[in-house]
């Protein structure tokens, strides 16, 4: 397997540079752990009003609404299981510096062993002071319910960005991206902004790879290697690339 970007001389002893692996991922990789995408046929925004329940207007109508929403959703992640697509992309940590920007709410990343995971949208698993996000505490799988205060006496609130707010991590993630020896973009329907402008910050030298069953590339306006598959067999077949040398 390609390893080596270059060689340095570090304290008399030769060390290795490995290829940086940046991966972009949505919804589409954890579909697979059966957890619901929201876009695609039978997905939670044909269930539910994206305004009502992922929106910080939302909140502000209606805090039981979204706090209901979001606990059944940590319920399902509670018996949710990485799948293979989280579990190969923590398998190529053993030869590349892989760091992974999720637009996911889920921990299944770090469950399968990840180390390098940029949350973009929040983590379900967190939960923060509605009236300063950098408050945040972790409440694993536990529901949010009204009247649960944080210690600065606001009520709690999921720990996620909603339609409407900032997105605080998409500095480091276009540093990130900018970065880059190796890029993928797997099971995200290059929908939703910012995210999906992570993209343009890809170096030109950079190879480029996008996993996904549907088509979701023809925004991308550079050379890219697509996989038109599901994220589990994507990820056996990008590995494959990688191991026939096709990532030089």
């Amino acid at each position: 397997m390609l390893k080596t970007l270059n060689l340095r001389q570090n304290n008399n002893k030769m060390s290795v540079k490995l290829n940086k692996l940046v991966v972009l991922t949505g919804a589409g990789i954890s579909a697979e752990s059966g957890l619901k995408t929201f876009r695609d046929s039978g997905g939670l925004w044909e269930e539910h009003d994206v305004n009502e329940v992922c929106s910080i207007e939302g909140w502000y109508r209606n805090p039981k609404v979204v706090l209901d929403f979001y606990n059944d959703r940590r319920r399902q992640l509670k018996d949710a299981q990485p799948n293979g697509a989280h579990m190969g992309l923590a398998e190529l940590q053993k030869d590349y510096d892989v760091h992974i920007i999720t637009q996911n709410i889920d921990n299944l990343h770090e469950r399968a062993g990840s180390l390098n995971v940029l949350h973009l949208h929040g983590e379900m698993t967190k939960a923060c002071s509605s009236r300063d996000k950098g408050n945040v505490i972790d409440i694993g799988y536990q529901d949010i319910q009204v009247g649960d205060k944080a210690k600065d006496g606001s009520q709690l609130r999921p720990f996620i960005v909603w339609f409407g707010e900032a997105v605080p991590a998409m500095e480091d993630a276009i540093r990130l991206t900018s970065e880059a020896d190796i890029f993928l973009v797997i099971g995200t329907s290059l929908n939703v902004y910012p995210a999906a402008g992570l993209v343009d910050y890809v170096p030109s030298s950079c190879q480029l790879y996008l996993i996904d069953p549907n088509h979701v590339g023809r925004g991308i306006r550079r050379d890219c290697r697509i996989f038109q598959e599901n994220a589990v067999k994507g990820i056996q077949l990008f590995r494959q690339a990688l191991l026939s040398h096709q990532a030089v």
